[in-house]
C-alpha cells in the first residue's frame, strides 16, 4: 500500500487525502508497522498536481465508465493512470502475446526528475482540458480550472 502522508508540527504524519483513511482503518493504535519513507520532490509543487488530480477527478463522473463499482480511490488511481498516459507520459510495453501494453509512468520522486514532473504536469493540463473539461461551461469550474495555471 502507498498513501501519501503530510508530517503535522507534532511530528505525526497524517494522510494527504481523506479518500486515503479507510485504507488505515484496518490498523490497530499502539502496534508496530514497518514504514518505508520517502521524500517526495517539492513538495508543494506535488500537492499542487495531486490537487489537480482531486480537482479533474470530482469533475469527471464514474458513473459513465466501467468503474463505477469500484471504491472511490481505486477510481483515483484509475483515473490518475488514465490521464497521464493520455498526457503521453506512458511506457510502452508487450505482454506475453505480443500485443502493444501501455502503462502510465510513475510520478514517484525516484522515477522521475522535477524538470520531467514540470513538464508531465502541463501536459496534464493540457489534457485535461482536452478530455475532462472539454465540454464544460460552467463559470465556476473554468474558474477553479484557471487557478492551477
Amino acid at each position: 500500500m502507498q498513501i501519501q502522508m503530510i508530517k503535522g508540527a507534532d511530528g505525526v504524519f497524517a494522510p494527504a487525502f481523506e479518500m486515503d483513511l479507510p485504507a488505515l482503518q484496518g490498523f490497530k493504535t499502539g502496534e508496530m508497522y514497518s514504514v518505508e519513507i520517502k521524500r517526495s520532490r517539492n513538495p508543494q509543487f506535488h500537492r499542487k498536481v495531486f490537487a489537480f488530480f482531486n480537482f479533474c477527478f470530482s469533475h469527471w463522473t464514474a458513473e459513465h465508465s466501467a468503474l463505477q463499482f469500484q471504491d472511490e480511490r481505486s477510481q483515483f488511481e484509475t483515473f490518475r493512470k488514465h490521464l497521464t498516459v493520455l498526457a503521453g507520459f506512458y511506457e510502452q510495453t508487450w505482454n506475453i502475446k505480443g500485443e502493444v501494453r501501455i502503462e502510465p509512468k510513475s510520478l514517484a520522486y525516484g522515477n522521475m526528475e522535477q524538470d520531467e514532473f514540470e513538464q508531465c504536469y502541463s501536459a496534464l493540463i493540457n489534457a485535461a482540458l482536452k478530455h475532462v473539461f472539454g465540454n464544460t461551461t460552467d463559470e465556476n469550474v473554468i474558474s477553479q480550472l484557471y487557478s492551477f495555471f
